[in-house]
């Protein structure tokens, strides 16, 4: 997977992330990265604004990074390690959506994304890019059945709350101080019928404007720091 961008190159360089090979544009200078570059032993190919161009589609800033595919884990592997905040995505379909959120959601220590396998955005270049780096900190599961998914983690004692406009509280009156899986839905659709049906609470952000609806990732930040809010 081809990644680019300075914020991401920082934080994978940082991190001593396995890269492959990195391409850099003859022209470029970051005094940060090139101290970075100067301690590794990836191979670092030169290239000209126009071939960068052609390698990806997107605001690469000179930098471009060649790593592995990012993997996902297993539920149990999640459950293993006790957690009490999952975020779970009920089919987005906007790669800068999913950056986003995976953004706030390692800012905020979320333990874990849950996201399904089909009709759901995949980990691309562009949620790497708009994660700003995130990504490479955060641990996401890709599951089958986002039923069944719920229903295993109601038994490892998790409140469902999912987020809809009808039939819900605000958000601000539920408690959040149990183990928590918060279900984002979809950006046109909102959560599906059977997932709403297995949450436990539903949860509104009140709109004061002339819109109707928040945009998933900013509805995904309020909800997700009021969780958070609620257990300082």
């Amino acid at each position: 997977m081809l990644v680019y961008g300075k914020n991401v190159a920082e934080e994978l360089l940082k991190k001593n992330y396995k890269v492959k090979k990195i391409y850099l544009q003859d022209n470029f200078s970051d005094k940060l990265i090139n101290s970075l570059l100067e301690n590794t032993k990836i191979p670092i190919i030169l290239k000209t604004k126009l071939q960068m161009n052609d390698l990806v589609n997107g605001l690469h800033q000179g930098i471009i990074l060649d790593i592995d595919d990012y993997k996902c884990i297993e539920l149990d592997e999640i459950l293993k390690s006790n957690p009490n905040f999952i975020v779970i995505l009920d089919h987005l379909e906007d790669p800068h959506n999913l950056g986003a959120i995976i953004r706030t959601s390692e800012a905020a220590s979320v333990d874990a994304i849950i996201i399904p396998k089909d009709r759901q955005v995949g980990i691309n270049s562009t949620v790497m890019k708009t994660s700003a780096g995130a990504l490479i900190n955060m641990k996401i599961c890709s599951v089958t059945n986002l039923v069944s998914t719920i229903n295993k983690l109601k038994e490892n004692g998790f409140w469902i709350i999912g987020t809809d406009l009808e039939n819900s509280v605000d958000y601000k009156n539920i408690d959040y101080s149990g183990k928590i899986a918060l279900v984002i839905g979809n950006e046109g659709k909102g959560m599906s019928k059977l997932v709403k049906k297995q949450c436990d609470f539903i949860a509104n952000i009140p709109i004061y404007g002339t819109v109707n609806s928040l945009n998933a990732s900013v509805a995904s930040g309020i909800m997700i720091y009021e969780v958070v809010r609620n257990r300082k």
